[in-house]
């Protein structure tokens, strides 16, 4: 059975409007959400990108039932993992329950800002296990230590933690990766329904273990004006490859998308507002291994399509969740 999320998109939105989108999500049905948590927006056009941790202090206080989590955070350049240790365990003592710490390898976009070198993936991935031991050791309270081959803790001590730790969500892109998460994750984070991904997580302890993909649409009325509004706003999505891990800079990010057209966007965005194409590709993840899907719409129009999902999308999954339970 599918849980269905909602993106809050932090590139896009400023912090108050985020706060009063979440609100919106959990009054019309959603379940939980999921919030980016960048320096940068990907390219100037988006606008945005508020400190995250600011905005879930605020989400806290509006919200009463939904679970929120982030997607993703990088805990191994920018900031470092002790700090977004006590981070973590603040908002969720403040969401007893309901806090979800997702966490990735990042972007080069986000983690150069301080001038420190953009290690290849395979560094990356090593900084992200050892920042997960890190996190965890500051969980279970207690002055801890911890001397890494990337990271140094002395007689650290979080005082504030929540009765029970959140659990960590690791984000992956490829099968070595989604083993990683498998190992070392609570939960595990895609944006692409490729079993391939779900099958190397469990083999390597996912098992059991929440799964949550990330399905990105425009809805609008007219299909062609949402293609057109999904362009302008979202060109990332038509990028393939590591180019997104690498570019530094939002600038180079919009000059990688004048090559992408509409066209690339197909298959990846669903945009206009037929409910059975918005059902299908959240199905395409449910087929392929996971039980938690966000929705990222992309642009402004976010009251047209909260209406849309609460009388169209909403309804119609339960449905089907109703039809399968009675088969």
């Amino acid at each position: 059975m599918i849980q269905l999320g909602y993106k809050l998109c932090s590139e896009e939105h400023g912090p108050a409007d985020l706060v009063r989108f979440v609100r919106r999500a959990e009054d019309v049905g959603f379940t939980f959400a999921m919030i980016s948590d960048h320096y940068h927006p990907w390219i100037d056009r988006q606008g945005h990108s508020p400190f995250v941790w600011s905005v879930l202090g605020g989400i806290a206080q509006a919200t009463e039932r939904l679970r929120v989590g982030t997607a993703v955070t990088c805990p191994t350049i920018r900031i470092h993992p002790a700090i977004l240790a006590q981070a973590a365990a603040t908002t969720a003592a403040m969401m007893p329950g309901r806090f979800l710490f997702g966490l990735g390898t990042g972007e080069n976009l986000n983690e150069h800002i301080l001038g420190d070198r953009w290690p290849s993936h395979a560094v990356r991935v090593e900084m992200l296990e050892e920042a997960v031991e890190v996190i965890r050791l500051l969980w279970q309270g207690g002055l801890r230590s911890h001397r890494g081959r990337h990271y140094t803790v002395e007689n650290a001590r979080l005082y504030t933690l929540p009765a029970e730790p959140p659990p960590i969500l690791v984000a992956a892109s490829g099968p070595e990766s989604a083993a990683m998460a498998g190992r070392i994750g609570d939960g595990f984070v895609g944006t692409s329904p490729e079993a391939e991904l779900i099958e190397a997580f469990d083999e390597a302890g996912g098992r059991g273990k929440p799964r949550f993909g990330e399905v990105t649409v425009c809805w609008g009325r007219d299909p062609a004006a949402a293609r057109r509004q999904a362009l302008e706003r979202w060109p990332i999505a038509g990028m393939s490859g590591p180019l997104t891990s690498e570019l530094a800079l939002p600038g180079h990010f919009q000059g990688a998308a004048e090559m992408v057209s509409e066209e690339d966007l197909d298959g990846d965005v669903v945009c206009g507002a037929d409910a059975d194409e918005h059902l299908e590709a959240i199905r395409k993840y449910g087929d392929a291994g996971y039980d938690h899907v966000w929705v990222h719409q992309i642009g402004p129009e976010q009251e047209g399509f909260f209406r849309f999902y609460e009388r169209e999308v909403i309804p119609k999954l339960a449905g089907r969740r109703a039809k399968r339970k009675a088969a």
